[in-house]
């Protein structure tokens, strides 16, 4: 199984080939481009399933039912330095909070991260999860 390091990289390359979409639905018609938890999903299991460019709702349940994307969703979210988004129950909605972060400016900027940037912090949440690792398995 792909740790969640290796998924995070794999998001990273999608996002570079695919493009990241920032508007409705989780993905462009035929996954031209993709939403960053679309891209998670894709990384994670391998497919971009029609849902995305179709229906949110269906697509949400798609990627909360799978564990390995939520893991590496978890960790985007960890990575970034900015507001959360509760659910209904005052729970952080992880899906949410990453979503909105690529299509939101900073407080105090006029546009939200670039592709680059949101590239950028997918690889440092990888990288961190790896060193994570390995310093685990050192002790």
């Amino acid at each position: 199984m792909q740790s969640t390091a290796k998924i995070l990289e794999e998001t990273a390359h999608i996002l570079t080939t695919h493009g990241l979409h920032r508007g409705e639905q989780f993905a462009a018609t035929d996954c031209d481009a993709v939403d960053i938890c679309a891209a998670v999903y894709m990384a994670a299991e391998g497919t971009c399933p029609p849902e995305f460019a179709e229906d949110e709702g269906a697509s949400r349940d798609l990627i909360e039912s799978s564990e390995r994307s939520m893991a590496a969703i978890r960790a985007i979210s960890a990575a970034i330095t900015n507001y959360e988004v509760p659910d209904s129950d005052g729970h952080p909605d992880l899906i949410e909070h990453v979503s909105q972060w690529t299509f939101t400016p900073p407080i105090g900027e006029k546009t939200p991260p670039t592709t680059s940037e949101v590239i950028g912090c997918i690889l440092r949440a990888a990288n961190t999860l790896a060193t994570q690792t390995t310093t685990d398995h050192a002790a």
